[in-house]
This record gives structure tokens, C-alpha cells and sequence, in this order.
């Protein structure tokens, strides 16, 4: 956009949803940290990645919350590290770190607790996921989506990096193709049902009362109306045209 200012370039640009908030930074480097040291140890994802069977029968009661710090590969860590990006650093500079914080590692527990519960159902669906390891940060992510959709419901978002749709409508293809998938049994290797996992925990806790998307909407929409009011106001001091300091409010 052009520079207002006298004396600085006459164009500036900007790209992404602006600088790293401290959590989406931190989970980023621990995310990155925990691949390379899988790269060089694979016994850590072993015994990190989620196995409903090694939390209920052997107490791995870690593993609800290092399997999202896990990838099975360079693709998966970089897809999920750039949707953190994306829609991380808005939400957590709109909440603050603490409430992003907590808001992401519930989703990933929720996340957790779906694969964990289906695992229980005695037949040979459930088994599948009892007996099988999870990894990745997907089911956080995933809620990451739903409350940017939920606040942003009409923000442009690339779908498949090519057609423009609005956050809503984006956020409940994934989801009908996660639930699609799981139902006629076209996993291919990916927890779909893990991802639904993250989407419900995310509502449920948006939903809890603590922060209601609707309000905070209805307060972010007023208080944008008062601010261009308050511009149609402005009052303007006599000087130079190019006196940056002319203006008083």
C-alpha cells in the first residue's frame, strides 16, 4: 500500500496474517524439534504416537499429548506447521497466548479422547483404532479451523491452494470429507475421525461460556463501525500538507 509518511518508500507490502505470537512460535519449534529428533530416533514415535491399548493396558498416559507433537513425514509436518500459521497467529493475537494455549491442547485431547473411545466399541471398527497409533497435529489443527471459521466466517481461504471460499463454507467441506471418508471406510491412513475429534472439542469448549463467538463477533463488528465513525469526525489543524503531526482528533 502506499506510505503516508514523507521521506519513507513509496510502497510497503505485507504477507501472511502478520509476526509469530509467542505460542504459535513455541509450538512451531517443538513440533519441528520433535521430527528431527524422530528422524535420527524412530523409537521416540513409537512410543510417542497415540495407541489406545498402550494408554488403558500399559498407563502410556503421555501419549494423548505427544502424538501431536509427532509427523510420519515432511509433507505431513509442513502442511500442518503452515495451517498453525495461518490461522494460529490471528486467533492467538485476538485471545491472547494463554487462551490460544489452552484452546489448542484441548482440541488436541478431544482429538485423543475420540480415537481413545472408539477404540473401545468391541468389534473390528473399534479395534482398528485400539490397536493402531495416531500421530500428527491434525485434530488441533482442525479446531484451529473451526473457530476461525466461527469468527471469521467470511474470510476468503484458498481451498486446495486454488479456489477462493469463504472460512464456513471451507471448514465444512473438511469436515464432510473427514466424516465421508470415515463412514465408508476411505481412511487411507489418515484419522479422520481425529480430526471430527478436534472440530467437536473445539465447539464444545467455544460453547462453555468462556468466550461466545457470536458476542465477540457482534463486539469486534461494533467496534469497528464506532472507529470509521469516529474518522468521519476527525478535525484538522491548519499547516503543511505534508506535516505528518496535522492532524488532531
Amino acid at each position: 500500500m502506499p506510505s503516508r509518511y514523507p521521506g519513507a518508500s513509496s510502497f510497503s507490502y505485507s504477507f501472511g496474517p502478520g509476526p509469530l505470537g509467542p505460542a504459535v512460535k513455541a509450538l512451531i519449534i517443538a513440533n519441528v524439534a520433535a521430527f528431527v529428533v524422530t528422524s535420527f530416533a524412530p523409537v521416540v514415535e513409537v512410543r510417542g504416537a497415540l495407541t489406545p491399548r498402550d494408554v488403558f493396558e500399559h498407563f502410556a498416559i503421555w501419549q494423548p499429548v505427544t502424538y501431536m507433537f509427532l509427523h510420519g513425514g515432511i509433507f505431513h509436518i509442513l502442511f500442518n506447521m503452515l495451517m498453525l500459521w495461518m490461522f494460529g497467529v490471528e486467533l492467538e493475537r485476538m485471545w491472547g497466548t494463554r487462551y490460544f494455549t489452552k484452546y489448542y491442547f484441548v482440541a488436541g485431547l478431544g482429538a485423543a479422547a475420540t480415537q481413545m473411545l472408539i477404540g473401545l466399541i468391541p468389534s473390528a471398527f473399534g479395534n482398528q483404532f485400539y490397536y493402531g497409533g495416531t500421530i500428527g497435529a491434525s485434530g488441533a489443527i482442525f479446531g484451529l479451523l473451526l473457530a476461525y471459521a466461527l469468527y471469521f466466517p467470511n474470510r476468503q481461504i484458498l481451498f486446495m491452494f486454488v479456489f477462493p471460499l469463504p472460512a464456513k463454507v471451507f471448514v465444512a467441506i473438511l469436515g464432510g470429507i473427514a466424516l465421508v471418508s470415515q463412514i465408508r471406510g476411505e481412511a487411507g491412513g489418515v484419522a479422520h475421525m481425529a480430526h471430527l475429534g478436534g472440530l467437536l472439542a473445539g465447539y464444545l469448549f467455544l460453547k462453555s461460556g468462556r468466550i461466545h463467538p457470536v458476542s465477540e463477533i457482534k463486539y469486534r463488528f461494533l467496534k469497528w463501525r464506532i472507529n470509521r465513525m469516529r474518522r468521519k469526525f476527525d478535525v484538522y489543524s491548519g499547516g503543511r500538507a505534508d506535516d505528518v503531526n496535522r492532524r488532531v482528533h
